[in-house]
């Protein structure tokens, strides 16, 4: 009998994917780039990847401004009956809430668009304005106010 005939007490270890605590791929999938040992990403393909949606919750969206648009028809509608014998009548966004035209909880900016007519006056602030409701709107004798009013 020689020593490599010896039983063996000890089972040998099959070695698989090396670190983790996974087992056969430890975590890294299966082929490509990203699985081989002392891979490197470029900084702009790692960019272009980060851009690309995954599933649920794309996170990259564009950071632009939300804007919610109202026609001069609407606010005539909803507010013929607040103006009736008073003075012009201040349109803020806060009051096109008030009046259910604006969701309660937006947060971006409102613009008045010139569909349909007005037959009173009214006084727009804090409100982007199209040139085409603007003429509307001083031709039934309102006013415009660009930005924030003084006091």
């Amino acid at each position: 009998m020689h020593i490599h005939e010896l039983p063996s007490i000890k089972k040998r270890v099959q070695r698989i994917g090396r670190s983790g605590k996974r087992g056969s791929y430890s975590g890294r999938g299966v082929k490509g780039q990203k699985s081989r040992a002392g891979r490197r990403l470029r900084p702009a393909e790692r960019d272009l990847i980060m851009r690309i949606p995954k599933q649920r919750g794309f996170r990259n969206k564009p950071k632009e401004e939300v804007r919610t648009v109202i026609d001069l028809d609407a606010i005539a509608a909803k507010l013929k009956s607040f103006v009736e014998g008073k003075a012009p009548l201040a349109v803020t966004p806060e009051l096109l809430k008030a009046a259910g035209l604006v969701r309660k909880n937006f947060k971006g900016r409102v613009k008045l668009l010139g569909d349909g007519v007005i037959s009173f006056a009214i006084r727009v602030e804090k409100m982007d304005v199209s040139k085409g409701a603007k003429t509307k709107i001083e031709k039934a004798g309102g006013s415009v106010v660009v930005g924030k009013p003084a006091a």
